[in-house]
């Protein structure tokens, strides 16, 4: 009998050239930052393992001074500090995130990944790139056994997990604050919680944490109606 196929990775190598502009991009400020992660950035998995991560966050792609420079998704700019303390507040996470892959933090039945994993120029990738990287995206929802719900931030990561799941855009267009059933997951959007869209008040912390509280009354609907109410 042959052996069966190996499962696709579901990270990129270090050195992964797939996107040839990607992979000049990252090469320049490997020249230019030495000392910076400058390389696909991995996902960041719950502390207790993979079969305990029941709920997936999809960024757009890393950021060049966050994750591409500390290696961590979310990690290093702005929208580390509203997504990591939201977190927290809802026990997805602990330890005290402090922008540094060394600050301890540890993710509690959730896991963190990009729908790019390189950053890209001007934080636009296009749609070809969006398309090669959509592979490890793909292997990285198979990677966790038990997850229930993906929350995918902003247009990009939402139409590429819709793909990855092999469903159709067109059946599952992004909404803020929709949750629509994607196969077996839970398909939750929200905007992206960059500064940009902070800052132009199209998201605001409340409706972030508004998307979070849906998430986690699917993930635990038993939870007690007062501890809902006192968030």
């Amino acid at each position: 009998m042959s052996a069966a196929p190996a499962a696709p990775a579901a990270e990129p190598h270090r050195d992964c050239a797939l996107c040839p502009r990607l992979h000049g991009f990252i090469a320049g400020w490997r020249g230019r930052e030495p000392g910076w992660f400058n390389a696909p950035v991995p996902t960041f998995p719950a502390a207790a393992g993979d079969d305990t991560v029941r709920l997936l966050i999809v960024g757009l792609a890393p950021g060049l001074r966050g994750a591409n420079r500390t290696g961590r998704p979310f990690t290093g700019d702005y929208a580390g500090e509203l997504l990591y303390s939201t977190l927290s507040r809802f026990g997805f996470s602990h330890g005290t995130f402090r922008a540094r892959p060394d600050d301890g933090v540890e993710l509690v039945g959730a896991a963190l990944t990009n729908a790019v994993r390189c950053v890209p120029p001007e934080n636009k990738p296009t749609g070809a790139e969006i398309a090669t990287c959509r592979r490890f995206l793909t292997a990285t929802i198979a990677r966790f056994p038990n997850l229930r719900a993906i929350l995918a931030l902003g247009t990009v990561a939402h139409q590429s997990t819709v793909r990855a799941l092999g469903l159709r855009v067109a059946d599952h267009p992004f909404a803020h604050g929709a949750r629509r059933q994607a196969g077996k997951v839970a398909l939750f959007s929200s905007y992206h919680c960059s500064r940009y869209n902070t800052n132009t008040g199209r998201l605001t912390e409340a409706m972030f944490v508004e998307v979070f509280a849906a998430i986690r009354d699917f993930l635990e609907p038993a939870r007690d109606a007062p501890e809902r109410a006192s968030r």
